[in-house]
Order: structure tokens, then C-alpha cells, then sequence
């Protein structure tokens, strides 16, 4: 063979090699049913002594809301004492109003029906990270994001097949006007991909023209009697609910969609130091938040969500990764049960400004933590660097790796006929081996998790291919996704009224950066 043909011979092996490992034989699923049994940490004293030290923040602290005559007329109203913008709540009256109407789980429906995710009960959606005014790739560096990169992000989360929704705000595109952009980056949700999305919340109106958006899309009556969005709603803690989260809280609610009510913690700035008092506030901060959506509309979705991390009491700076945050997850995954609400934490959060070795490390305590605690909606799953700063091109593709091995993980152990491999023992006998009984043959193509970015291959096979390192790898794997995409289809009439509205929205108002 010449030297020519021996090349070709070793391209192809690789390619095939690769071709193999980038393969997902495994079936797509729209979300996880989970038959893992959750990790309790609380005891159930300590989970009494945090009820009743939230209902006494309650009741004797209170929560602000402020420039929101609304929201202080409802609680009025619904028995609450109004000092100011202070809200002081009865004791129990948060508790027995959340349980009376808020649903347990819920139907987000996707726009193609086969993508929809249930959320709550045994069922678990992982989400991708949310909110980064930055992106970074391996070829360019951190940089601000662009529509482009919105656009990008929304092309891979729709072709990773074990990120179950297309999320919210992937990054924040800062060439579009601040007043303009949601508009963009709700139609690439609804037209780049078909998986369930997160509405805007920058403010009121543009919660409402989200609404507005789902309704040219599924019609108004639909959307009036299903969940169709489920947004993001953060608390400004400590005990603080500004007007323009209660404003976007109002217009979901209102029209019957989910919001994740969801106190942003960093725990010594945010919250007291230590993991009880955190969880203490997070709960009275939730269930006033939750409160206020049932008192807008009974029935409405709502998640109990919290974002906790903690500070460094030498440096003031976020850290991530370490114990007492995933100690917080555990806790408020078991007052969510209690409650009687879906859970929303965890994701890949790291400090690292670069996909290396502190990312890992950071991303999967947090990502293991919220999958044995029972997180119903795991928001930030894939992307996450610097803190939330910036969206990592082959971060995600290495974190959306994990989420198919959280996957695989809660979806159980197999206990049939076929998983017990009686008949494969009872073939092979003393002394053989499986690799080539009948079982074996039947099952290889799904037999095992394939990881999509990690190398198995032996030390000349790795040379060989170029001796890349994960990131490497994981740069050629997204541009090869988004060279390879493909729309999903959309009716024709549909995104031409989407077109048309966006259209007639931005030229309604002059561009602002407010």
C-alpha cells in the first residue's frame, strides 16, 4: 500500500472513529422521567425550623414591593398589613393561599406538540444558561454578544437533543436596541427552534408582546387555558420585589403563564452567611413572590426557584461549586415539595472565564447536586462561564455532554427481561466473553452512554487525531452542528404575521439602550 493510501486509510479510520463518538443512538425524549429517588439532606426538624422562621420574616419583616399600587392593593386585600411599600403576611396566609390554587406540575406546550415538557411531579427539564451580556469561543475570545451569537445558541439548543427547552435570554444581544431586542430574540425561539422557550422580562410591555407573539403562533384561546411560556421572575434581594419583575410577573399571570418566582441569592451580600438563614429568606421570598402571582390569577403555573451562590469573604467576588450553595439546593428542593410547588435551581455555574479544568469541576457539583435533589426546571445547564458573564460556545457543548449522562442517570436502572441479560449469562458461560453474544449484538448501539466530547481512544489514536484536549474538541463539534442545522418547519402564514408584528413594533418607537 503507498504511503498515500495508508493516509487516506487512517483519515477515514478517524473519521469513522469520530463519526461514532459524535453519534446519538440513544432515543430523543422531550424531558426526563425521573426513577432515581431524590437525596434528602434536611431532616424534617430542620425543615420545620426554616418554615417557621420564614413565616416569622413574614410576618414581623416583611417584603417590599415597590412603585406597584397593584400589587399593595391585592395583598390588601387578601389580608395582609400594608406599611409603606412593606407587606407584613398573617402567619400561614402565604402557605394556605400557594396551596389552594397553584398547580403541582404543569404542560408547557412546545410549538411542535412532540417537544412539550411536563414540569414538576417525577419529571425533570434542563435548560441552558440564561443571561450572559457576553460570548466566548476558542477562535475569538470573550466578546460582546451579538443577534448572531443569539441566533447561534438557539440553532445548537435546539440540536441538543438532551437540553429539553430553548430557554430565555442565551445572551443578550447589545447590537440590537435594548427596547427592540426581545422582539428578536423571542421570534429566533419561535422560529429557529421548536422546543418550549422563556419571555422577555425587561419589562412589562415586553412580557406583554411576548404574549402577544405565542398568541400568533397558537391562538388566543390556547394560550388563554395552556401554559405555552414559562419566564423568569427574580426577586432584588434581600425581602425586595422591584415594578419591573412585579409588572412582567402581572402580564404572565394575567394571561395564564408560568413564571419562576425566583430570589437571586449571593449568600454574605445578598443573604445572611450562613446555609439556614439563606434558605430561610430564599422561602419568604419565594412564597410572597408566589403569593402575588395566585392573587393575579388563581390556577396560574408557578415554579419556586432560587439562584444561590455565595461570596468570598476575602475578595467579595461570586464563587460557585462549593458546598454550602449545593446544601441551599437540597434544602429548597424539600420546602418546594412541601409546598407543593416545581422546583427550579441548579445548572453548570462555574467562576472560570475559560472551558478548563475549574469549570468542570465548579459545573458538575452544581449540575449533580440539583439532579439528586429533585430539580424540576434546571435552568443554566449549558454555557455558563465567569460567573454568568459570558456564554461559552464550547462550554455548552461540553455541558449539554453531561446533561445526556443526567439523562441516562435519572432515568433509572433497567429491570426488564432484556436489562437483566439472563439469556446473554446463560450463552456466554465460565470463561467467555459477551462481546459477541447474540445480547451484545442486540443492544450495542444503546448499550452505554457515548460521550459526544470525551476521547476513550488510546494515547497513539489520540495523537494521531491531532491531540485535542476537550475544548478543542468541543470547538469543532458546534461548528460542525451549526453547519449541519436545519429549520424546523414552520405555516408560512404564521411567520409572516410574526415578521409583520415585529415590523410594526419597532417602528413604532424611536431605538432607546432603556
Amino acid at each position: 500500500m503507498t504511503e498515500r493510501k495508508r493516509s487516506h486509510s487512517r483519515g477515514s479510520a478517524r473519521a469513522k472513529r469520530r463519526a461514532q463518538r459524535e453519534q446519538n443512538a440513544r432515543p430523543v425524549k422531550p424531558y426526563i422521567n425521573r426513577r432515581v429517588p431524590v437525596f434528602e439532606l434536611a431532616s424534617e426538624e430542620l425543615l420545620n425550623l426554616i418554615e417557621g422562621n420564614a413565616e416569622t420574616v413574614l410576618e414581623t419583616i416583611g417584603i417590599e414591593f415597590r412603585d406597584d399600587a397593584d400589587a399593595l392593593r391585592r395583598f390588601k386585600d387578601a389580608g395582609a398589613s400594608i406599611e409603606g411599600e412593606r407587606v407584613r403576611f398573617p402567619r400561614g396566609m402565604c402557605r394556605q393561599l400557594i396551596q389552594s390554587s397553584t398547580p403541582s406540575e404543569y404542560t408547557q406546550h412546545a410549538r411542535n406538540p412532540e417537544r412539550s415538557v411536563r414540569i414538576g411531579g417525577d419529571h425533570c427539564v434542563l435548560v441552558p444558561a440564561y443571561g450572559p451580556p457576553f460570548v466566548h469561543d476558542l477562535d475569538r475570545g470573550r466578546r460582546y454578544a451579538t443577534l448572531a451569537d443569539f441566533e447561534n445558541f438557539t440553532r445548537l439548543t435546539y440540536l441538543s437533543p438532551s437540553l429539553h427547552h430553548s430557554g430565555g435570554t442565551l445572551c443578550e444581544p447589545v447590537d440590537i436596541p435594548v427596547n427592540k431586542r426581545h422582539l428578536d430574540m423571542i421570534y429566533s425561539h419561535l422560529r429557529l427552534s421548536d422546543k418550549p422557550f422563556m419571555g422577555s422580562v425587561t419589562e412589562p410591555s415586553r412580557a406583554q408582546d411576548t404574549v402577544d407573539m405565542a398568541k400568533i403562533v397558537f391562538g388566543d384561546d390556547f394560550v388563554d387555558q395552556n401554559c405555552v411560556i414559562t419566564s423568569l421572575i427574580n426577586a432584588n434581594s434581600p425581602l425586595t420585589f422591584d415594578a419591573t419583575m412585579l409588572g412582567a410577573a402581572r402580564v404572565y399571570a394575567q394571561n395564564n403563564q408560568a413564571t419562576v418566582i425566583s430570589p437571586f441569592i449571593l449568600a454574605g451580600a445578598m443573604s445572611p452567611v450562613t446555609v439556614v438563614g439563606t434558605c430561610t429568606q430564599i422561602l419568604a421570598e419565594a412564597m410572597a413572590g408566589i403569593c402575588f402571582t395566585q392573587l393575579v390569577r388563581p390556577g396560574a403555573p408557578v415554579i419556586f426557584g432560587t439562584f444561590s451562590s455565595a461570596v468570598s469573604m476575602q475578595s467579595g467576588a461570586p464563587t460557585f461549586g462549593t458546598p454550602e450553595p449545593s446544601m441551599v439546593i437540597f434544602i429548597c428542593a424539600a420546602l418546594a415539595r412541601r409546598l407543593g410547588v416545581p422546583f427550579r435551581s441548579g445548572g453548570g455555574l462555574c467562576a472560570s472565564k475559560i472551558p478548563d479544568a475549574q469549570a468542570a469541576y465548579e459545573s458538575a457539583t452544581t449540575l449533580q447536586s440539583a439532579m439528586l435533589a429533585g430539580v424540576h426546571f434546571m435552568l443554566h445547564t449549558a454555557g455558563w462561564l465567569e460567573g454568568g458573564l459570558a456564554m461559552g460556545y464550547e462550554k455548552f457543548i461540553l455541558d449539554a455532554d453531561q446533561a445526556g449522562m443526567i439523562e441516562v442517570f435519572l432515568s433509572g436502572v433497567d429491570d426488564s427481561v432484556n436489562g437483566q441479560a439472563m439469556d446473554a449469562i446463560a450463552e456466554v458461560g465460565p470463561g467467555n466473553h459477551f462481546l459477541g453474544c447474540a445480547h451484545t449484538q442486540a443492544n450495542f448501539e444503546t448499550a452505554f452512554y457515548r460521550s459526544t466530547t470525551a476521547d476513550n481512544n488510546s494515547y497513539e489514536q489520540w495523537q494521531a487525531e491531532g491531540s485535542l484536549d476537550a475544548a478543542q474538541r468541543a470547538n469543532r463539534t458546534w461548528k460542525k452542528m451549526l453547519n449541519d442545522y436545519e429549520l424546523p418547519p414552520i405555516d408560512e402564514g404564521i411567520d409572516e404575521a410574526l415578521r409583520e408584528f415585529i415590523t410594526q413594533k419597532k417602528a413604532a418607537v424611536p431605538d432607546s439602550n432603556f
